[in-house]
């Protein structure tokens, strides 16, 4: 049996005003609420988790600093990167949190895969890797059986800001993007390819809306 879920693109956006939403379409929703997954590009912004340490934040300079209530370290999110953020009813589902993870880093591995590229997880860390440099983050937050929050990819950005973290407090951890491993550098195609691969790994209908007609505007 398929879940239906919409999807909506929210364009380049500022991450506290996301954040913001999510907690709210969370903090509002009931057993009848439609799953979503959100997809944007965030202004250049570092994001601290819950569990963040403030030694892993080497040299933010002039990029904002949040803290949000994800779990994991620090990361940073900026034009050029792919986030999608999942607003399911993980009780509806049937789904346990580590379900949820495994899930996300299998679709992050077989989009991968279909641009000849073998990226693999890893048991100690969350996301996933290419040869030991890391190309997504994940990071979620589960409030009243319900995610939010959900998994950052690298396509064409400037990674220089990672620079200044240890990335998701991983010390001399390196960061690759999809365009540099031969991958596409076009955000639609990998958003789209995403897409499908998380639909295919938790049995998803999708359906697109526009913001404007949701509550997530």
């Amino acid at each position: 049996m398929t879940v239906p879920v919409r999807v909506l693109d929210l364009g380049l956006s500022r991450y506290a005003e996301v954040f913001e939403a999510m907690r709210a379409f969370t903090n509002q929703r009931d057993d009848d609420t439609e799953d979503q997954i959100w997809l944007t590009q965030h202004e250049p912004v570092f994001t601290q988790g819950q569990a963040g340490r403030a030694e892993h934040l080497l040299m933010p300079g002039d990029i904002p600093v949040v803290h949000s209530d994800r779990g994991g370290q620090v990361t940073y999110h900026g034009p050029g990167q792919l986030v999608a953020y999942l607003l399911f009813n993980l009780r509806r589902m049937d789904l346990k949190v580590r379900s949820l993870v495994t899930g996300i880093e299998q679709a992050v591995v077989m989009t991968l895969a279909g641009y000849g590229i073998d990226g693999a997880p890893r048991a100690d860390a969350p996301g996933v890797y290419v040869a030991g440099a890391k190309v997504a983050s994940l990071g979620l937050r589960v409030r009243r059986g319900c995610s939010y929050h959900g998994l950052s990819l690298n396509v064409k950005m400037n990674l220089e800001p990672f620079s200044r973290i240890n990335p998701c407090g991983l010390q001399g951890m390196q960061v690759v993007q999809v365009s540099d491993l031969g991958g596409p550098q076009d955000m639609a195609t990998v958003s789209e390819d995403l897409l499908q691969a998380l639909a295919q790994v938790y049995q998803l209908q999708l359906h697109r809306s526009d913001t404007a007609d949701s509550s997530a505007a």
